[in-house]
């Protein structure tokens, strides 16, 4: 039973051996995205990162021990160009310092004050290095990190795998932290609904709609409507059901202006192209994490349809 056991051991190492591979190589291809994507919006800038300093490309294992630091190093020539970068070859060895009756070896992580040392002893006549890099491999994928060796600035660090999921779970906590304290301050979160219903009937309206509560899930405001009725104004309500899909139910009072005006001259209630009052029934369904949504509206008017919400909390909800 043993002797199958370390059989069936020694059959599925080279298995997980190649599938960690593959995550690093994805992981390193996220990182050239993601540098070559803040060169261009100009989060990061050549002439402050270059010439950089090769500190690191240590591999986690040792299946990957012969290709990761060949590979890591490819990945930053393509963002930065091979003419910015520098490999330090010393950096990634134990340093062993002689000097007269003093023998002092380090094997410990290197300083800013290190690295520009080494630099100097190796650059020649070239200019000093900017910044230095770690780009080493760890289980979920790579770590990297850019430090200015100037002042020890952080210009950029983030943990990469394949999916970006660190990246993900990061947002989504950094966002949580961002709402309790918008929470706290008591600012406003303003959403504007744009909401477009034509089969059988037509309802089209304007909603800006205050997010509240306890756990921001009432939304309350105005709304004007451009049809059904026609030209109205008025107040909606709505309730968020985050456990079935965001699913957002509530209505809206509108009063019909054209017949507020007829009513006002002639001094009676008269009818002139909708009721005084109507009531319009709601429901939105979120489609995934777009902007956009399905609805569904019922009038007092007799009125229901089916059609689309543009969802978003900007003034131009048909912006992605």
């Amino acid at each position: 039973m043993l002797l199958k056991r370390l059989v069936l051991l020694a059959a599925l190492l080279p298995a997980v051996a190649l599938a960690q591979r593959d995550t690093s190589r994805e992981a390193l291809a996220r990182v050239e995205e993601t540098l070559t994507l803040r060169l261009e919006e100009g989060g990061i800038t050549l002439k402050d990162v270059t010439p950089a300093m090769v500190v690191s490309v240590s591999p986690a294992f040792e299946e990957s021990r012969a290709w990761f630091p060949a590979a890591a190093l490819q990945t930053l020539v393509r963002v930065f160009g091979s003419a910015a970068l520098r490999s330090c070859e010393a950096c990634m060895a134990s340093r062993l310092y002689v000097e007269e009756g003093r023998l002092e070896q380090f094997t410990t992580a290197l300083g800013s004050a290190e690295i520009i040392r080494l630099d100097e002893n190796a650059r020649g006549k070239a200019p000093p290095a900017r910044v230095a890099i770690w780009l080493d491999e760890t289980p979920a994928g790579v770590s990297l990190r850019i430090i200015d060796l100037h002042n020890s600035r952080i210009v950029f660090v983030q943990n990469f795998d394949p999916g970006l999921t660190e990246l993900a779970r990061t947002r989504r906590n950094f966002t949580l932290t961002e709402e309790l304290e918008r929470r706290a301050r008591g600012d406003s979160l303003t959403h504007t609904f744009l909401d477009v219903t034509m089969y059988p009937g037509q309802h089209v309206s304007l909603d800006w709609a205050e997010q509240w509560g306890d756990t921001n899930a009432n939304l309350a405001g105005l709304s004007v409507s451009i049809y059904d009725p026609l030209v109205g104004v008025g107040g909606s309500y709505y309730r968020v059901i985050p456990n079935a899909m965001n699913l957002m139910v509530g209505g809206k009072i509108l009063l019909s202006v054209p017949t507020a005006i007829a009513s006002g001259i002639s001094g009676q209630p008269i009818q002139v192209l909708d009721p005084l009052l109507t009531g319009v029934f709601v429901l939105r369904v979120p489609i995934a994490s777009s902007n956009y949504g399905v609805t569904f509206t019922a009038s007092t008017n007799g009125r229901i349809g089916i059609g689309i919400s543009l969802l978003n909390i900007t003034a131009l909800p048909f912006l992605p």
